[in-house]
C-alpha cells in the first residue's frame, strides 16, 4: 500500500534518484515524437502516393483519347475530305516508276 501511495504521489520523480528516472521519461518521450512525426510522414506520401496515381490515370486516359485523335486524322479518307475545298484531291493517272539500268 505505501508503494502504491508513493506511486500516486510521483515520489519517483522527486527524490535522489530521481536523475536516472527523468532520464527514461525524457528519451521515451523523445521516442513518442519521433514515432508521431514519423506517422504523419507517412500519411503525407500515402496522400501525395494517391494522387499522382490519379493524375497517372487521367494523362493515360489523355494520351489514349490524343492517339485515337491522331489515328483518325491519318485516315486517306479523313484527308481527302479536308482537302477536297482546296481543289486536291487523288490523281487520276497513277504515277510512272523510273527506272535506271545499272551495268
Amino acid at each position: 500500500m505505501k508503494q502504491f501511495l508513493s506511486l500516486l504521489k510521483m515520489d519517483f520523480l522527486v527524490n535522489d534518484v530521481a536523475f536516472r528516472n527523468w532520464r527514461m521519461i525524457i528519451y521515451l518521450s523523445i521516442l513518442a515524437l519521433i514515432m508521431i512525426a514519423s506517422g504523419h510522414s507517412t500519411d503525407r506520401k500515402i496522400f501525395k502516393i494517391a494522387k499522382l496515381n490519379e493524375e497517372i490515370k487521367m494523362l493515360k486516359s489523355e494520351f489514349i483519347e490524343q492517339r485515337t485523335d491522331l489515328m483518325n486524322f491519318k485516315m486517306e479518307t479523313k484527308i481527302m475530305k479536308e482537302l477536297q475545298p482546296l481543289g486536291i484531291g487523288p490523281a487520276k493517272i497513277p504515277p510512272i516508276k523510273i527506272i535506271i539500268a545499272q551495268d
